[in-house]
This record gives C-alpha cells, sequence and structure tokens, in this order.
C-alpha cells in the first residue's frame, strides 16, 4: 500500500510540476501539495531512491533565519583552517558544484549554499527576493562558521555577489574564481542598458515553459546539465524568478577605475550567449592585472557543470599559486 501511495504521489507531483512549468493554473490544493512534497522530500538533493546523493550526505545540513528567508547550507569540515565557499546562479541550487567537490582536501572546509528564494532556502510569504539581503546573508555565513577570509567559487548571480562582497569587504576574500558572469563595475552601452530596463516586461510576456526551455538551453550545452536546470527552475514560480533576475541588476554600478585586489580566475564557455557576458569577461582580463582569463570550449553559460574536468584543472592550478 506504500509503495501504490508512493507511486500515486510521485505522478501527481509530476503531473501538477509539468503543468506549472508550462504556465497552467493550479488550484491552492495543488499548490499546498507541490509546496509540502518540495519541504518535506526535496528532490533537488535526494536521488529517486530518497536517499541522499553522494558527497551531500557526508555534509552538515544547517539552517539559519535572516532577513525573511530561512537559509540552507551546507558545510564540510575541514582538518585545517582554510574555506571555500560556493555561491550558484539565478535559478539553480547548491547542487550545480557537486562536481568541484574532488578539487579540495580534507582540510579545507567547504561551504555550499540555496541562496535565498532558491532550492530549499523560501521566503516568508510576502516577502521579494533583495540583492542587498542576499549579501547580508554572506556576511551572516562568515559569522556563523567564523570565517575571516575565504576562497569564494561562483557562478553568475553567484559571481555579482562575490564582487559585491570584494568591493567593500576586500580583506575578507582570499581568491576568487568567477564563471559566467558579467562585472558589477563595467560600463554598459546605452543598448545593454536599454535592455536592463525593459527586461522585466519581457520576461512577463514569455510562457514559463518557454523561458524554462530557453534558460536551460543557454546554460547548458549538454543533455543533464539543460535537465538540471529545468529541475531547478520548475521549483520557482515565474513572477519569482523575474523578481529574481530584476533584483540582481540592481548590482551593477559603473566604477571603472575599480581593479580588484585579489586574484581572480575568470571562467566562460565559449557557447556562452547570456548578455553580454563573453564579451565582459574578455574586456575584464585585458583592464585588470589580478584577473586571469580561460575560455572554455563547448561549454555554455554553466561551464563548470559542461566541462567539470578542464574547469577543475583550471581551479586547481590558480589555487596553488
Amino acid at each position: 500500500m506504500d509503495r501504490t501511495l508512493g507511486t500515486i504521489r510521485k505522478g501527481m507531483y509530476e503531473v501538477l510540476k509539468r503543468r506549472q512549468a508550462e504556465g497552467g493554473s493550479l488550484t491552492l490544493e495543488h499548490k499546498a501539495f507541490l509546496r509540502v512534497i518540495d519541504e518535506e522530500e526535496p528532490k533537488y538533493y535526494r536521488s529517486t531512491r530518497g536517499v541522499l546523493r553522494m558527497p551531500w550526505a557526508n555534509m552538515t545540513q544547517s539552517t539559519y533565519y535572516n532577513l525573511g528567508c530561512n537559509i540552507h547550507f551546507w558545510h564540510r569540515t575541514g582538518t585545517g583552517n582554510q574555506y571555500a565557499l560556493f555561491f550558484h546562479g539565478a535559478g539553480a541550487d547548491h547542487r550545480m558544484f557537486e562536481s568541484q567537490i574532488k578539487i579540495f582536501d580534507d582540510s579545507y572546509h567547504l561551504v555550499f549554499w540555496d541562496a535565498r528564494g532558491h532550492g530549499m532556502s523560501k521566503l516568508d510569504e510576502g516577502k521579494a527576493f533583495s540583492f542587498q539581503d542576499m549579501v547580508n546573508d554572506c556576511r551572516k555565513i562568515y559569522e556563523i562558521l567564523g570565517i575571516e577570509k575565504a576562497v569564494i567559487i561562483a557562478q553568475s548571480m553567484g559571481g555579482n555577489l562575490a564582487q559585491e562582497m570584494a568591493y567593500h569587504h576586500p580583506e575578507i576574500i582570499e581568491k576568487m574564481v568567477l564563471i559566467g558572469c558579467t562585472k558589477n563595475t563595467g560600463k554598459l552601452t546605452r543598448a545593454e542598458k536599454l535592455t536592463l530596463k525593459l527586461s522585466k516586461a519581457v520576461f512577463a510576456c514569455y510562457p514559463w515553459g518557454m523561458l524554462i526551455n530557453q534558460s536551460a538551453n543557454a546554460c547548458g550545452s549538454k543533455a543533464h546539465v539543460k535537465q538540471y536546470v529545468k529541475d531547478c527552475f520548475t521549483q520557482l514560480e515565474k513572477a519569482a524568478f523575474i523578481d529574481i533576475i530584476t533584483a540582481v541588476t540592481g548590482c551593477l554600478s559603473e566604477d571603472t577605475a575599480f581593479r580588484f585586489s585579489m586574484p581572480v580566475l575568470l571562467l566562460c564557455g565559449t557557447d556562452d550567449k547570456s548578455g553580454n557576458i563573453k564579451k565582459s569577461m574578455r574586456l575584464w582580463n585585458d583592464t585588470d592585472e589580478n584577473c586571469t582569463l580561460y575560455m572554455i570550449e563547448n561549454a555554455g553559460h554553466n561551464a563548470n557543470q559542461d566541462e567539470p574536468e578542464i574547469v577543475n584543472r583550471h581551479i586547481s592550478d590558480f589555487l596553488l599559486l
């Protein structure tokens, strides 16, 4: 009976998630059902058998409440005093860095999170996503774990967060790895400014299912990466995703004189078609002597997932410098 009920529940979940992804209407009962399943049996960190996927099972999962959100994070305790923090991109979750864990030996403390409004980190009812709240969440991680200085490995939105920390608090960052990320302080063209201004209205016109598919195709060159992105995005409501994307653009503030004070590794997929990222990262590499860029062949926006071995080799070499 339990197995039959489990099968029915799984079938209902998949049907409702598909309807949600395609922009179909859901009743309050349907939404409540999805919310309960997502909270009790989060598929984004469980296997099909309901067992925690390795290597997350070997980490301590913790939560803290901050500014209207219960933040979930995963911590692998190290034997030394070096920390590496991982910040994922918009719409994704902590799993996007699963292939990077093996870079680090047991001496490193590793910390992954689901950023506010993503994955398991649910915002309070009526609370909107705020980029500055996310910055505050990051500072809280440092406080909770007693981190003085850390290596930050970040992708897209996570890279914007890392830059914000480097701009205002460079003393707490040892090195940064930025993957598929635009420059917070870069100069935007008139066309780019207009695109940002209109982005919320443009996204609102897209059917949610189409937006999910286009985002998945932009993020990944490999089928499993595209599927991962689709799985993550279907955990979100369309309005919430648009709020996140719009809020992240608020971190863009021109300061062409700014240079990083720590070493920065820039990684960008040759197939990354997201915004002005390829152009921005190339200019970045040319104008800041602390930045080193590598283009990752056959990789999209999520280059660390499309070509993990190549990306890992670059990160390993960078950490040894």
